[in-house]
């Protein structure tokens, strides 16, 4: 019923209602019941809750005593310790003055009639800077309408000084949300200390600095803003010769401008006018000046003006570096005269250097050209070179196959071995020609070694058994990453040689080993053997060994192999010993999981039997080559429709009413025509893909491509017949005429 929190006269207040109420009930006799007993109960009762309310209100009257005496008690202390304070101290509650000692009061005896409790904090800060006994303020203190950040607002401080050379900080904080302390400390003891200290150094500087400018190397000499004399040393005076007269304080800039002009102590008169001085130090701030004394001296002169409006002029003495100066550039200037002259020799050096060049660029011009024209000229001529051996060598075999058992055999097998080495001879001058050649490209492809082995011991096989040597080839469907024709020919070269210098009764084993990521063709030998130092020259053009008999060749195969192999980029060895054989090696960098070719697998079949019952189309412009390629495909069984042009071989077929089971043509035709045109045109008229072989002396990329495209077989002139039948028999059977489309 009683809020202990209220007010202690409200407390007792209340209690002294409610024990009235109390009283009322009790003289109530209708209240009490209608007993004595229960009335006795009830005053029992009553009284005791009277007791007990009276105890409260007299506990409660003696609290109320003992904390008005505690607060007077705390005021007083409060008053008598703001009156010990050295300092002024004043307390702002809500921005009012609440409580301060009688320093605070009588520190501005201007404002002190208006320090009264109540006093706003904003109008004491006006008054005090409004104060005639504040002489000067370093800032200004924030009013309260700024300070309403509560506990934690940055204290605010400022330094007054007051008349009679008295200083005090002035320390405003925030203590609650809105009290506010304001401390005035007086602090004049320690700025007459610090501004005593300060002179005191001031005055150790100047001694100092006047040491300093004594003891310089350069001249120093200040100047007042109204263009008098501060201050110099000795050096300044000794550098520009003057007397001691006129390095006085007090003198004036002009003055000693136009003694020195007078006894013409600088050489340039023109650079003493003050006008001149003024002038370049208003505009620019400084001068700068290298001036000859009358004494020999070279001097530096710098001028800066200084912040105050005064002038600090520097002398230096630079005659030495000077004389350094005008030394070094006497010899820069020589030394430019040589490089001058030099320059002029290396110029004209350039220039026959640069006529030199010229002629040997087209020097160079002249010999690709003779090498492009010797290129051109063995690409043109090699078809008309390879045309009339292949139809001698067509007409040779045929010739071989109607003069078994007769006298003229021998003869004749011995023509036919003249009609190879002619075949060799030309097919090795060739290859280095076109090896030579500026735009040699060779096109390096997946290419199964085995095949390549396998025609190799076809064609050769029998050259070795007629000589009495043992040929054998180690079987392989490897695949190695090189150029298909020019790897052939590098393996054909290396197994004719071994033929060749291998005595009856000895063996040529052909045969790969890995190494690795590499694979190592090796071709080996029992025949004569090689010397270590004919070892290093053997691949060079011409170049034999010294046990090699005389006509055993021109020295032109392994030429052949090594210029291929550097272009490819393979390595070629060789390993040998006189009288007891030779290896040599070509490795190359293995392909790892190809299958072989179609037409590689075709080059297998042996085709022993006749070409019976299948009608040939033989496509040549060469008459001679036609006759002789004609003549033997029939003494092979075949009907041959021989043509010399597309329109006469489209004309056999119209005539005969049904495409050819072959077609066998070559490249280069009459008037522009070629041997692809040709196959194509039949094609599309017969519309069946008739199989194709093209027999060329055109060694040329584009004719292989052109024949992965058609889908047809190259031969190169001069086509070997051990070859050319078997392919005819595998195209006949195996890649059977089907619609073009």
């Amino acid at each position: 019923m009683i809020d202990p929190h209220e007010p202690l006269d409200r407390q007792v207040e209340r209690q002294a209602r409610i024990i009235d109420a109390l009283v009322r009930r009790a003289n109530r006799q209708h209240e009490v019941g209608t007993t004595a007993y229960g009335a006795f109960q009830s005053a029992i009762a009553l009284q005791a809750q009277v007791w007990a309310k009276t105890r409260d209100l007299e506990r409660t009257a003696s609290e109320l005593h003992s904390a008005r005496a505690d607060r007077e008690r705390t005021r007083k202390n409060l008053a008598e310790a703001l009156s010990a304070m050295e300092g002024g101290f004043a307390l702002f509650t809500e921005g009012r003055l609440e409580a301060y000692n009688d320093l605070f009061r009588a520190l501005l005896p201007d404002v002190a009639d208006r320090v009264v409790p109540g006093l706003p904090l904003d109008d004491y800060l006006a008054a005090m800077d409004d104060s005639e006994h504040v002489v000067s303020a370093d800032s200004h203190l924030p009013g309260a309408a700024s300070r309403r950040g509560g506990t934690g607002t940055p204290m605010q401080s400022r330094v007054i000084e007051l008349t009679g050379d008295r200083w005090y900080q002035v320390n405003l904080q925030s203590s609650s949300s809105d009290n506010v302390v304001l401390l005035m400390t007086e602090i004049t003891d320690l700025v007459r200390r610090n501004r005593s200290e300060k002179e005191n150094l001031i005055e150790g500087h100047a001694d100092y600095l006047q040491a300093v400018f004594e003891n310089m190397t350069s001249g120093v000499c200040t100047f007042a803003p109204d263009g008098t004399l501060m201050m110099h040393n000795s050096q300044f005076r000794r550098l520009l010769g003057l007397p001691f007269t006129m390095l006085q304080k007090g003198t004036e800039m002009g003055r000693l401008l136009d003694f020195m002009k007078t006894y013409r102590l600088v050489e340039e008169d023109a650079e003493l006018e003050l006008a001149i001085w003024q002038e370049r130090l208003d505009r620019q701030g400084r001068l700068r000046k290298r001036v000859r004394h009358a004494l020999g001296r070279v001097l530096d002169l710098h001028a800066h003006k200084l912040p105050g409006g005064g002038v600090l002029v520097e002398l230096k003495d630079v005659t030495l570096e000077h004389r350094a100066t005008e030394m070094l550039e006497n010899r820069v200037a020589e030394r430019t005269a040589e490089l001058t002259r030099a320059n002029q020799r290396l110029t004209e050096q350039y220039e026959q250097k640069a006529r030199v060049e010229e002629e040997l660029r087209q020097a160079k011009e002249r010999a690709e050209a003779a090498v492009s024209s010797k290129t051109r000229f063995l690409a043109a001529a090699s078809h008309d070179l390879l045309q009339p051996i292949n139809a001698a060598k067509l007409l040779i075999a045929t010739l071989v196959d109607s003069a078994q058992g007769t006298a003229m055999a021998p003869t004749v097998e011995r023509l036919d071995g003249s009609f190879t080495s002619i075949e060799h001879l030309l097919h090795a001058l060739l290859d280095i020609s076109r090896l030579e050649s500026t735009d040699a490209t060779l096109t390096p492809s997946d290419v199964c070694l085995g095949t390549l082995m396998r025609g190799v011991a076809e064609d050769q096989g029998h050259v070795a058994a007629l000589k009495g040597v043992r040929l054998d080839v180690v079987p392989t469907m490897a695949f190695v990453r090189s150029d298909p024709v020019y790897l052939l020919r590098s393996i054909q070269n290396l197994v004719v040689n071994a033929i060749q210098y291998t005595p009856a009764g000895g063996r040529v084993l052909v045969g790969c080993r890995r190494a690795g990521d590499r694979l190592v063709l090796q071709v080996w030998d029992t025949g004569v053997g090689i010397s270590r130092k004919d070892q290093k020259r053997i691949f060079e053009e011409f170049a034999r060994a010294d046990n090699v008999p005389a006509g055993s060749g021109m020295g032109l195969g392994l030429s052949i192999v090594d210029r291929t192999c550097r272009h490819l980029g393979h390595r070629v060895r060789v390993r040998s010993k006189p009288g007891v054989g030779s290896v040599f090696s070509i490795e190359m960098e293995l392909v790892e999981g190809q299958p072989a070719r179609s037409e590689e697998r075709g080059g297998e079949t042996t085709g022993d039997e006749d070409i019976c019952d299948h009608i040939v189309l033989v496509i040549e412009n060469d008459p001679d080559v036609l006759y002789a390629t004609t003549q033997k495909l029939e003494t092979w069984g075949a009907s041959v429709l021989p043509a010399a042009s597309t329109a006469e071989a489209l004309g056999f077929v119209r005539d005969m009413g049904l495409p050819p089971d072959i077609i066998l043509a070559d490249y280069q035709l009459d008037d522009g025509d070629t041997g692809d045109r040709a196959i194509a045109a039949i094609r599309e008229a017969t519309g069946v893909k008739v199989p194709a072989i093209m027999i060329t002396a055109d060694r040329r990329d584009v004719v292989l491509r052109r024949g992965a495209e058609l889908g047809f077989s190259v031969l190169t002139k001069p086509v070997q017949l051990s070859r050319l039948r078997p392919l005819i028999d595998w195209k006949i059977r195996w890649q059977a005429p089907d619609d073009a489309a």
